[in-house]
């Protein structure tokens, strides 16, 4: 068994920053042709292709609003159709904390946009992909979190709320799937430095108790976390499925 994936395609929501350009960048190293998604920074997306290409591999980059079922499957058909006729490789990395807010000030808006970006996404991307996933191999990951463990932080319910369903997502669709040759499973990172999430929401006293308060003592990085996506979409991992793996540095675990 290896870690080779060559000759593979991937398609990679949000694969433009953060852990999902390390996601389509270990994608490629491992041989595997890859189109990803961006919503905004498409700068980002645009050099995220051209260092795939530097790699040797194909890549293509789309603009993508994964809330919009519409958009969704027209970008999904266009991104198979660039990769030569079929998708192997779903990594649903797509999300957003949205904002902090406590359940009892919380707005309708605010509890829709976070289902909508972190859940509905995955939904969406997962069943637009599946009908290109047709050659009896195929491999989804989906990106849940620490917070549908722990709940979250502060004003983070909704977010947890949505990352746990995500499991429930991962475990169900893994029977559905599996006599097509499919595996389905979810990585649930921690704090993961180095990324636009904690840039935004997370103050530096914050990461700072998250490290202290880590056996590991230190962040995660997101090569961390594509390290995880390459183990679930090789070889290495083709007897697992429905799995959830936890990756905080000894923070948390059940």
């Amino acid at each position: 068994m290896e870690l080779s994936i060559a000759g593979k395609t991937a398609f990679v929501t949000g694969g433009n920053i953060g852990i999902g350009r390390a996601v389509s960048l270990s994608l490629a190293r491992c041989g595997a042709d890859v189109a990803l998604t961006y919503f905004s920074h498409q700068e980002e997306g645009e050099a995220t292709v051209k260092a795939i290409q530097e790699i040797g591999r194909k890549a293509f980059a789309f603009q993508l609003d994964a809330t919009n079922s519409e958009n969704v499957s027209d970008v999904v058909g266009k991104a198979a159709q660039a990769l030569g006729g079929h998708i192997d490789i779903l990594m649903n990395n797509a999300g957003h904390l949205v904002g902090r807010s406590p359940i009892a000030e919380m707005t309708d808006e605010h509890w829709f946009k976070t289902i909508n970006v972190n859940l509905t996404s995955t939904f969406y991307c997962t069943r637009a992909v599946l009908p290109f996933m047709n050659t009896g191999w195929g491999r989804i990951v989906n990106m849940s979190s620490l917070a549908a463990r722990n709940g979250g932080g502060n004003g983070a319910t909704a977010y947890a709320a949505s990352k746990g369903a995500v499991i429930a997502f991962t475990r169900g669709l893994c029977k559905e799937v599996a006599d097509q040759g499919i595996t389905v499973n979810a990585v649930a990172p921690g704090l993961i430095l180095e990324t636009p999430f904690h840039d935004t929401f997370t103050t530096d006293e914050a990461i700072q108790g998250a490290i202290n308060s880590t056996p590991l003592k230190r962040g995660g990085t997101p090569d961390d976390v594509a390290g995880a996506v390459l183990y679930f979409v090789s070889e290495l991992g083709s007897f697992i499925t429905g799995e959830m793996l936890e990756m905080n540095g000894g923070l948390y675990f059940a």
